[in-house]
């Protein structure tokens, strides 16, 4: 598959006919294990064999908590199976793992707040229903999660993909800046609520978010040392100083060659802008379920000469999952790529965000640890309300996918009928089954003894 991504064309309607003619609509509906499907925690245990071997138990603890957590933790083996699928052939840029979780609020340089795509670990270039079928078996999966019958998810799935449908259809007949200045504004979380309780809830989420700063980071994440001078507060396992990490892969050196290679990525007008800020402390911090065991840091920095905070988040990046399945990726730095793809799905990126290579040799990518951001709890969500967010979520996937890809092209496959719709509900209800027998085979697997998991999710 071409690591390329397709240009707007006159004969891109007629393209993207074609491409329904070799690989219908209602064929993206079908999953069905194949015979020769790989063992699913052979997946997990390749993955976790370039993982800090402490922390790989708290993420087998992690996604056997439920179905939803073991989907987030999964993108590897769903990867391999949309693979093995047929597919349209149009390419987008991918967010690579498009669940509900990866949506969510942050803050725009204007500082206003945005909903948007929000993990970018695994973009690459791909078929565009790659990204929407993972967030449809997502959907299916958190509705059975929080108790509710398939047809209900059937519902929200098919809202998600319609969502995505019309958004699509409605960005093929924008001009390309119009397309470019696209976005969600925070208050669209809001507008399909119609229960006064649900939506304070809602508008509750949107204002944490904004309280979100960097001077609550620093309220929350820290504690003065003997000289008074703020410290990042240490809980472990989840927060631990470098110098008490056992593995001894992890020293300061890392971070701080990482930082100075970091640091030439950015515009130069933000170099200016770090350059007024000074690294105080850092840490190893445990984040997300699928990300678990990379090494992922924190880092205070203060200005100067006004002592304000700023926290940023140097983490890992990795091969995408994706890429055994598409054509090599164009970039030797996967935090590179990483950054790349996250300025090119996103509508607005965080204004420091930037790459580099560490003392350890690994690729890590920063960006802002808390700037304004916030998301909804899926555990939470009441039927109406996991529609309205589902079809939310479809809406700003298109809306990504519109910035990289034919959008003519894949308005003109998906058209103007609920085909698309009901192919991605059905897909949805069957890999959410395959999604619960992959589950069950992870219990088991810890309950002999194959995997170890921690004995709390933590």
């Amino acid at each position: 598959m071409a690591d390329t991504l397709a240009i707007v064309e006159p004969g891109s309607a007629e393209r993207g006919r074609r491409a329904r003619k070799r690989v219908g609509r209602r064929t993206l509906g079908v999953w069905e294990s194949p015979a020769d499907r790989g063992d699913p925690i052979a997946v997990l245990e390749r993955q976790a064999a370039t993982r800090v071997p402490e922390l790989v138990p708290i993420r087998y603890a992690r996604m056997a908590a439920g179905q939803f957590p073991f989907l987030r933790g999964a993108p590897a083996i769903m990867a391999a199976d949309l693979a093995a699928s047929p597919n349209s052939g149009l390419t987008v840029q991918l967010c690579g793992d498009a669940h509900l979780s990866n949506f969510g609020l942050f803050a725009s340089p204007e500082r206003t707040l945005v909903f948007d795509l929000n993990d970018f670990d695994e973009t690459l270039p791909g078929p565009f229903e790659w990204d929407v079928k993972r967030l449809a078996a997502s959907i299916a999966v958190a509705a059975r999660s929080n108790g509710y019958p398939d047809a209900e998810a059937e519902v929200a799935v098919a809202g998600a993909g319609a969502a995505y449908r019309e958004a699509m259809n409605q960005l093929a007949g924008l001009g390309e800046l119009e397309v470019w200045y696209e976005k969600v504004d925070a208050d669209q979380m809001i507008a399909p609520i119609q229960k006064p309780k649900r939506r304070k809830n809602v508008e509750r989420t949107i204002a944490d978010a904004r309280a979100h700063t960097h001077l609550h980071a620093l309220a929350k994440l820290t504690e003065p040392d003997a000289d008074g001078v703020p410290r990042i507060r240490h809980r472990p396992p989840l927060l631990i100083p470098i110098e008490q990490f056992p593995t001894g892969q992890i020293d300061s050196e890392v971070i701080q060659q990482a930082f100075a290679d970091y640091r030439g990525t950015l515009p130069e007008e933000r170099r200016v802008l770090i350059d007024r800020y000074e690294l105080v402390d850092w840490a190893v911090k445990v984040v997300g379920v699928g990300s678990v065991g990379t090494r992922c840091f924190i880092a205070l920095l203060a200005g100067r000469p006004s002592g304000s905070p700023l926290f940023l988040q140097m983490k890992q990046a990795e091969h995408s999952v994706l890429a055994p399945h598409t054509a090599a990726s164009r970039f030797r730095n996967q935090g590179h790529r990483v950054v790349h793809g996250q300025r090119l799905i996103q509508a607005t990126s965080d204004i420091f965000l930037g790459w580099g290579t560490g003392a350890d040799g690994l690729h890590y990518y920063w960006r802002q640890l808390r700037d304004m951001k916030g998301g909804v709890v899926i555990e939470e969500m009441s039927r109406s309300y996991l529609r309205a967010y589902a079809a939310l979520c479809g809406h700003t996937l298109a809306r990504a996918h519109a910035r990289s890809g034919d959008r003519v092209a894949i308005a003109a496959y998906l058209g103007t009928s609920d085909t698309f719709d009901r192919a991605m509900a059905d897909f949805a209800i069957a890999y959410a089954d395959q999604t619960a027998a992959d589950y069950e085979t992870l219990l088991a697997a810890i309950e002999s003894g194959r995997v170890v998991a921690a004995a709390k999710a933590y």
